[in-house]
């Protein structure tokens, strides 16, 4: 596992949306909440200060690269895992010492985890066998979660029948049959197709909205993260960079691992070479200058690093206040899209996203890239967003 120097992070990147007196209403309206967790291993700290709060009836997603801590918790939750210190509550009751079947939790695992001997409506009934439910009232239940899965009928089948697409979904159900207080989703979609993935992230959205449960989503796919969440925490190295809503963690970046793990921002450094109230020049290290906007005053001289978001850098002369000169090194031809790579000069090479209006930039031709000074954010010498 690799390990990341941490660095302070801004007030912004910390955010908990815990009750400030700890109060009953608080645990009212949250579903799940960590307190100052610590999850080691001997001297390795895998999960280091976590605190949080989920709203109850919320989709969060924990993202980040392999290694970061975001399984560990989600295991934490389910009590697979024991804490170190720090304290778990779920709908306001402490579960440090709960095992794991009365913590009323469902899982959904990368593996499906299915009986394969078992028919699928004895893999859906399980939980509620194990729960004592009377026997019409199983099939009562195991009957209407496959309908809400789309696969009414499947109860005979065994799971080698059935695609990985229909495998998960019944995973899914067998999650959801007993009405838990809580959904955990570890990595579900890794091992299906690129299009069976889509699908399957639309009906998981759409079954965790029907239902109301709050759903817990553990991924490193930043496509997923984003077009699933209500609000995303972005971890790295078993610590918390940024919480927010798929919009504030994607276009304002709390640090420059958020800018560059969602979305791989363009990391222009530079130092600022001349200011005017809010607005500042930046001298690139690329020897050209951009105008920016920054939230507070800066000292000129100061070493900053101006994020542009490919999306935001556009290939089309006169676009955007800022222009810069540069030679295409590559054009990837998307559709209805192109991504381009180009240098700047100074071993300096941005990547640009857009819509295709026109022909395509070719490779070798030179063009010119612009944004506007609103279309950036700007972090200091310690990579933490200027607010």
């Amino acid at each position: 596992m690799t390990t990341t120097q941490q660095t302070p992070r801004p007030a912004s990147a910390g955010v908990s949306a815990q009750p400030a007196d700890g109060s009953a209403a608080g645990a009212d309206r949250h579903a799940v909440e960590f307190r100052d967790v610590q999850i080691a291993y001997g001297k390795f700290v895998a999960v280091r200060d976590f605190s949080l709060s989920i709203a109850k009836g919320s989709f969060v997603t924990l993202l980040g690269p392999s290694g970061c801590g975001k399984t560990t918790i989600l295991r934490s939750i389910a009590g697979l895992v024991d804490i170190t210190s720090g304290q778990i509550s779920i709908g306001g009751r402490r579960v440090d010492d709960v095992p794991i079947y009365k913590r009323n939790i469902g899982l959904v695992f990368q593996s499906y985890a299915l009986f394969p001997h078992k028919t699928v409506f004895d893999n859906v009934a399980f939980g509620l066998k194990y729960r004592n439910v009377p026997r019409a009232e199983i099939a009562r239940k195991v009957g209407q979660a496959l309908e809400m899965v789309r696969l009414p009928g499947a109860e005979k089948k065994l799971p080698s029948q059935l695609s990985g697409g229909q495998q998960q979904r019944i995973a899914l159900a067998r999650a959801i049959v007993f009405e838990p207080e809580v959904l955990l989703l570890d990595e579900p979609l890794s091992a299906l197709d690129a299009n069976m993935r889509e699908e399957m992230r639309v009906e998981i959205k759409k079954i965790q909205k029907a239902t109301g449960i709050t759903a817990i989503f553990v991924t490193h796919d930043q496509e997923e993260a984003l077009s699933m969440s209500d609000r995303i925490v972005v971890m790295n190295a078993g610590s918390m960079e940024q919480i927010g809503t798929p919009q504030e963690v994607y276009d304002t970046p709390a640090t420059a691992f958020v800018a560059d793990f969602l979305g791989k921002a363009n990391m222009l450094a530079g130092t600022v070479s001349a200011v005017d109230g809010a607005k500042a020049t930046v001298a690139l290290a690329a020897g050209q200058s951009v105008s920016v906007v920054s939230p507070r005053p800066l000292a000129q001289g100061a070493a900053v690093t101006v994020v542009v978001r490919p999306q935001k850098l556009s290939v089309a002369p006169g676009s955007g206040e800022n222009r810069l000169s540069g030679r295409v090194v590559s054009t990837s031809y998307l559709g209805g899209s192109a991504i381009y790579e180009i240098d700047l000069g100074g071993k300096t090479i941005v990547r640009a996203n857009n819509a295709i209006t026109g022909r395509l930039a070719r490779e070798g031709e030179t063009v010119e890239v612009g944004f506007d000074p609103a279309g950036c954010v700007l972090l200091d010498d310690k990579g933490l967003r200027i607010a």
